[in-house]
């Protein structure tokens, strides 16, 4: 399964690499997932030794599981509706803190065909969350339903190689929040 436009798949892409300096670094890895159905999750399990890095993920598809499972205040889904930059970071702290991880990924988005809530097919959010804090990349895709959930994986994965680089020097830790 190729997971962007530039044909990177799971084993060889940025999943790899991901799990691998975290793997080196000792710490460890959650998701939180609407738009991408598990997909980022699928990707990230398909490289050989994540089970010393991958704590789990939740799939939050349905706007209420978002808030239940993941502690999205309802009052940020109520105001502004489940695609939103704020959200994608209320899910990966959320996820960071109920999967006890180091860092989490999150995704958030309309992936089509039609426009939801307003908002346009292609308007996607991915965040991460980690040890010196959360940061958000809105994301501006083209393409059909699968390309724009394809595209959203390998966007996220290089979200978190940018943020697991800046963090500087492993920590040693083994678990998170």
């Amino acid at each position: 399964m190729g997971l962007g436009a530039d044909g990177e798949g799971p084993a060889d892409g940025p999943a790899a690499g991901v799990v691998h300096g975290l793997a080196t670094r000792r710490e460890t890895l959650a998701t939180v997932e609407s738009l991408t159905g598990g997909l980022l999750a699928a990707a990230i399990v398909e490289v050989a030794g994540v089970s010393s890095v991958y704590r789990g993920g939740l799939v939050v598809y349905a706007t209420e599981l978002k808030s239940r499972l993941a502690g999205v205040p309802q009052e940020l889904l109520a105001e502004r509706g489940p695609v939103d930059g704020d959200v994608a970071v209320a899910l990966a702290e959320g996820g960071r803190r109920r999967c006890d991880a180091d860092w989490c990924l999150a995704t958030t988005g309309v992936a089509g065909p039609r426009p939801q809530d307003g908002k346009p097919v292609g308007l996607v959010y991915v965040a991460a969350a980690g040890p010196n804090g959360s940061v958000v990349r809105r994301l501006g895709l083209g393409g059909d339903r699968d390309l724009i959930r394809s595209a959203t994986v390998v966007q996220a994965l290089r979200l978190l190689a940018e943020r697991v680089a800046a963090a500087g020097a492993p920590s040693g830790a083994t678990g998170g929040a």
